[in-house]
């Protein structure tokens, strides 16, 4: 008997004749393909079939046993798609040759997540998604795509909210089908931007989750005639979009690990130390998090059209302190330094690695920050640390971070770095128009 059979049963009665198997690749871009859900039990036992080489960061190879990339569907993860009639979703994990893929990030994340397990404890995230809503222009040039939304500081602008209310109730309805319990929906600090929150969840049903946000503004956005851009800062004069990640372990009782109401910032010691292991990893951790060359655009002390930038640039935590890359807030921790370029599985296997690794070694942190980082570089003191300035410096470091590399998995960061080197020179072959316009006619 197909001990699936209830499943499909299920899912034919609510009109669902295939299934969207759905991972996700080295860069955190969903990839997959369309099967029929009569074949339930083989997807979830052995897989929907892929050309290993075909996706990025496998290291598969070409031929061979280990050639095929399998992604074995997780059953609690289906769910109708509205966006797709007849299409029901699911999140796969990598297999190949019988074995869990450790170029799987999603594999990689379980693997991270088994060292707190073992304690008993539990990792809640709650991710705060910013994006941009972009066009094509006449000339092919990316502009925002609501040509009215031009505000000096645009941030919770009720007129861009009304101009595009089709789209933002669009996204409203699908998502609270999809099961998200909404939590607020604004107009960010700069012209096209917004931001959707959504309740937090346990470390991998958020990043899975999140995963399904994109998925959906993507194709909502489409139907709008507008791109969803998770790009981190495509308008040079404005703030970038960051995806915090709010931070906090419980027990086997569920009492929560971080917070301590007694304590310095309202953080437990082993807060204080999860802290100083991300501080301690930041530059390695930059490269999981911030992973694009586009991403130190936004992860620069540069001023804003707005007046206001909230770009984390130094190694520094402070309660409610935003200019910090880490903040502490109601006995949690704001990871501040992951923009929505990033794959949000080896984000968060990284960002829990460094933690837990600063409450083994009983790191300590700095001493807490208490001023407006960006007036006190203005006035010329001395500043914490800085993170990388570019894609280089933060490959180099998770590079050099070997503790951080084997806590996260080898066989992810040895393709994630080569795929970086390969982005970052990339990049240093083209001339851009900044240049042309300075140098084509000034020596």
């Amino acid at each position: 008997m197909n001990p699936y059979q209830p499943v499909i049963d299920r899912l034919k009665s609510q009109g669902i004749h295939s299934v969207l198997t759905q991972f996700c690749d080295i860069h955190g871009v969903a990839k997959g393909k369309l099967v029929p859900v009569e074949n339930l039990q083989e997807w979830v036992e052995q897989g929907a079939g892929f050309a290993g080489p075909s996706i990025w960061g496998t290291g598969l190879p070409r031929f061979g046993a280990r050639s095929e990339y399998y992604g074995r569907v997780q059953v609690d993860s289906l769910r109708p798609l509205p966006f797709m009639p007849g299409v029901a979703h699911a999140v796969c994990d990598g297999f190949a040759a019988g074995e869990a893929l450790d170029t799987c990030s999603r594999q990689m994340l379980k693997t991270v997540l088994q060292s707190i397990e073992a304690r008993g404890w539990k990792l809640w995230v709650g991710i705060e998604p910013e994006f941009f809503l972009l066009s094509k222009g006449q000339g092919g040039q990316w502009q925002v795509a609501d040509a009215q939304d031009q505000l000096d500081k645009p941030s919770y602008d009720l007129k861009a909210i009304h101009r595009n209310a089709a789209f933002i109730e669009d996204m409203r309805c699908t998502l609270v089908q999809l099961g998200f319990e909404l939590q607020q929906i604004d107009h960010e600090d700069a012209c096209g931007q917004y931001e959707i929150n959504y309740r937090f969840d346990d470390a991998l049903a958020a990043a899975d989750r999140f995963m399904l946000f994109k998925m959906t503004a993507h194709a909502v956005a489409e139907r709008h005639g507008m791109v969803f851009s998770c790009m981190p800062k495509p308008v040079a004069t404005a703030p970038g979009s960051g995806l915090h990640f709010h931070l906090s372990l419980t027990d086997a009782s569920g009492k929560a690990i971080f917070a301590d109401p007694e304590g310095a910032l309202g953080l437990s010691a082993q807060g204080h130390q999860f802290a100083a292991g991300l501080l301690h990893h930041a530059d390695a951790l930059s490269a999981l998090c911030a992973p694009t060359v586009n991403s130190y655009k936004r992860l620069a002390s540069s001023t804003s059209a707005s007046g206001t930038t909230w770009s984390p640039v130094w190694k520094a935590y402070g309660d409610n302190n935003r200019t910090c890359v880490v903040r502490t807030v109601a006995g949690r921790i704001e990871w501040r330094l992951p923009d929505p370029s990033c794959n949000v599985y080896a984000a968060i296997a990284g960002t829990l690695a460094a933690g837990l690794n600063g409450i083994d070694q009983g790191m300590q942190p700095p001493a807490p920050c208490d001023e407006d980082l960006y007036e006190r570089r203005a006035s010329g003191k001395a500043m914490p640390a800085r993170l990388p300035r570019n894609l280089d410096e933060a490959v180099s470091a998770l590079e050099e971070d070997k503790i951080l590399r084997t806590l996260v998995g080898e066989g992810f960061c040895h393709q994630f770095i080569a795929l970086k080197r390969t982005e970052w020179d990339a990049f240093n072959l083209q001339v851009s128009d900044w240049e042309l316009r300075r140098y084509a006619d000034a020596f």
